[in-house]
């Protein structure tokens, strides 16, 4: 197999392409409202009514004609939300006190409000000097949407937003994709599982929790297989087990060593890799492509074993495809751009992506480089927020200089 090491944006460019492309049929199910939260809608939500379904006043007041203001008013009723005006037609010279969010009664084209009123002996006048426009403080029936337009289409994620859309349109249940389902598997002799014993040498599998944890943020379903030993037998099983999922991720043997065997094993199960690394860092042992499986095709990433360059290469790659598995229709990864509050040296060849916090305020955002110990440092990871971009090839970046930063 030849190599395909690819530039950064390339890399993801070949991902989202393939990501964008059919990917199979995913399962489609009906939940209750709160149920379906962090869900992605399979079909979109219609505005059942004009929304909204009257002229409603938007602040406490009087209606009343805007062209009255200017004499003394009779105050002829009241209307509050949840009613409705029982009488007729506002005539000239007439006010009905309103409510914020009750309808408007026929005949007012304005809501005055009751700061800028007052009642003498009766007779409701407006303060000297203010005027009032046809229309101020009322939001007019259908002005937010109409009866049998989309409000939510397919593909948006169900947020706190987007459930209170659909239970105005009187949805209690949504009709959503399915979770994806996703295998994982930890590879390395020196594992160990969080509750096994262990010596000097060996290390925890943190990255399966981790990226069992992204997963779930991402809109998957995760699961740890077993940790998959340095060795063709072991390698061969999880893979076996982990093709029959929506997507597979294999967490270290990607690089150039004598024990790692992932691509090796991954080729002996007729795999399509897209490309065999990125220019990045850290994270360029990257691996991606297609296993043939029950399902037609399962999309698979050999991740780097540091646990750093594992969530690196998740934010920029995983992340967009497991989106698109989940039936998102936005799927890129989140970019900002923020100030530097300290110089940085450059000088790689490579794209690099250094943990980094975020902070700021009304006046822009600031980023810094979180002090860390390379790939490996997942104390100094958590103390981020996010990544520093630095393209390859640039020397120095200086204090105030406008970067991009990867979100996590």
């Amino acid at each position: 197999m030849s190599e395909r090491v690819l530039p950064f944006d390339q890399a993801l460019k070949e991902v989202l392409s393939q990501a964008r492309s059919p990917v199979g049929a995913r399962g489609v199910g009906v939940e209750e409202l709160l149920a379906g939260a962090g869900r992605v809608l399979a079909a979109a939500v219609v505005a059942d009514r004009d929304q909204p379904p009257f002229d409603r006043a938007t602040r406490d007041g009087y209606a009343v004609r805007a062209g009255d203001v200017g004499q003394g008013l009779r105050v002829v009723g009241s209307v509050r939300a949840g009613e409705s005006w029982p009488g007729g037609a506002l005539a000239e010279g007439e006010a009905i006190e309103i409510m914020t969010g009750a309808p408007v009664p026929a005949g007012a084209d304005a809501v005055v409000m009751v700061e800028h009123t007052a009642l003498v002996e009766g007779t409701l006048r407006v303060e000297a000097g203010r005027s009032l426009t046809v229309g101020e403080n009322v939001v007019p029936r259908g002005a937010e949407t109409l009866a049998g337009k989309v409000v939510l289409p397919a593909g948006r994620v169900l947020g706190a937003a987007e459930i209170s859309v659909a239970a105005s349109c009187g949805l209690a249940k949504v009709s959503v994709f399915a979770r994806p389902t996703v295998a994982i598997v930890a590879t390395g002799d020196e594992l160990v599982e969080l509750d096994e014993p262990m010596e000097a040498w060996q290390i925890r599998n943190s990255n399966s929790y981790a990226l069992a944890a992204l997963v779930e943020a991402a809109g998957g379903d995760g699961k740890r297989l077993a940790i998959a030993r340095d060795t063709l037998g072991e390698l061969r099983a999880q893979v076996a087990e982990g093709r029959e999922a929506d997507l597979l991720l294999l967490s270290g043997g990607v690089s150039m060593g004598k024990y790692d065997l992932v691509e090796q094993v991954l080729r002996e199960f007729r795999a399509e890799f897209f490309f065999t690394g990125a220019l990045i860092q850290p994270g360029k042992p990257i691996v991606f492509g297609r296993l043939p499986s029950g399902k037609g095709w399962t999309f698979f990433f050999g991740l780097p074993g540091n646990p750093v360059s594992t969530q690196v290469c998740f934010a920029l790659f995983v992340a967009p495809m497991l989106s698109a598995l989940a039936g998102r229709t936005e799927i890129a990864p989140v970019f900002v751009e923020a100030r530097l509050e300290e110089d940085v040296k450059g000088g790689a060849k490579v794209t690099r992506f250094l943990p980094a916090e975020l902070s700021g305020g009304w006046d822009g955002v600031e980023v810094r480089v979180v002090g860390w110990q390379g790939s490996g440092d997942v104390v100094a990871n958590a103390r981020g927020n996010g990544y520093v971009v630095l393209p390859a090839g640039v020397e120095h970046f200086p204090v105030g200089q406008t970067v991009r930063v990867l979100l996590r």
